[in-house]
């Protein structure tokens, strides 16, 4: 067996293949890894494309969608390679985008990583993309963040980052998400009841609560096209990062300051709600409602709590991304944490806690 299984994970996405696959056969060391398309019950072509235009990839079939949560699960218990990355299907890799990555993780101090994840353009900018840019964290009410993209404000990539080398972060982008399979394994995996959206930061929530270290590695790049299965904007999208967003934050926090949290964020999100409202899309107004109305259903399945609030644990989740990026305008990572004020561990100065 060798090393490391690339496992990208398809749904009618046989467009996709034929666009992104290519560059992954390509730049990928043969000798160090194989790639597996794990199919998640597709009712396109794909399973065709696969068979006779891709005939020396790995596949496994399952016979309906999984979710992205538990189509990951199956695949890594049917493969259990030492090392497994979790690759979507719109992500265009470069030659030597794999050792790196491969690299980082022969330290068991880590659970995961990512790459810099960059947008797949078709002209010469390097900006960076939306699911997971240089690493990312959520601040003090759980709402996600990157450094190279704060809400919808996405950087160019200058290398304003790359001088602080491989960096811990809270969470790596599941678009490109390298893990120690054992570790993955240990935690529980994806927690399927998310389906999609939020489980990979559930997940390195998991592994740092388990002792285990998760970094972006700048030293490897990505393409990443983004929205290949729900854009942007698309209602779906929102009702599954508001439910998931909370079901992370009732799970993973003490289960007093969890309750407490999640009552501020009842108001945050009942201002989203009149936000949109104002603006729309209407469509996600209803979706925010029904978030709220599931994560009250499925909430009652988490009934054990960790001891410690990781959330709270860096400056990072100390603050407050919203009041930073709207009534600050603040728009950038360094605009809220200057570089003078970052080690390789972080900001090591207190932030206002706002």
């Amino acid at each position: 067996m060798k090393k490391v299984a690339v496992i990208i994970l398809n749904w009618n996405g046989a467009a996709l293949l034929r666009r992104y696959l290519p560059s992954v056969l390509e730049n990928t060391n043969e000798a160090l890894a194989d790639i597996i398309v794990a199919d998640n019950g597709s009712n396109d072509e794909s399973r065709d494309v696969l068979a006779h235009e891709f005939p020396q990839v790995k596949t496994l079939f399952f016979e309906q969608n999984y979710g992205f949560a538990e189509g990951y699960n199956r695949a890594i218990k049917e493969t259990g390679y030492p090392i497994t990355i979790l690759l979507n299907s719109d992500v265009r890799t470069l030659a030597g985008w794999l050792e790196p990555l491969v690299e980082a993780l022969d330290d068991e101090g880590v659970g995961a990583a990512q790459p810099k994840l960059l947008k797949d353009r078709d002209d010469d900018r390097r900006a960076f993309e939306y699911a997971g840019a240089m690493g990312g964290f959520l601040d003090k009410h759980g709402y996600p963040y990157c450094r190279g993209r704060v809400f919808d404000s996405l950087e160019d990539d200058h290398g304003q980052f790359d001088a602080e080398g491989i960096t811990p972060v809270f969470w790596a982008s599941g678009a490109c998400l390298a893990v120690r399979t054992e570790a993955f394994l240990s935690v529980g995996g994806l927690d399927a009841s998310f389906f999609a959206h939020m489980e990979e930061i559930d997940l390195c929530w998991r592994l740092q609560l388990a002792g285990l270290r998760v970094i972006v590695v700048p030293g490897s790049e990505v393409f990443h096209l983004g929205g290949g299965s729900l854009p942007q904007g698309n209602a779906r999208k929102t009702y599954l990062n508001f439910r998931n967003n909370l079901l992370m934050l009732r799970k993973n926090l003490p289960q007093k300051e969890g309750r407490r949290l999640l009552i501020v964020r009842r108001l945050l999100d009942d201002l989203a709600i009149a936000q949109t409202l104002l603006k729309g899309p209407w469509g996600d107004v209803k979706a925010i409602v029904k978030a709220h109305r599931d994560y009250r259903k499925m909430s009652r399945q988490y009934t054990t709590f960790p001891e410690r609030n990781l959330l709270h644990a860096t400056p990072q989740g100390r603050l407050s991304i919203v009041w930073n990026y709207y009534a600050r305008h603040r728009k950038t990572y360094h605009q809220i944490f200057p570089p003078s004020t970052i080690t390789s561990h972080g900001p090591e100065t207190s932030q206002e806690n706002q």
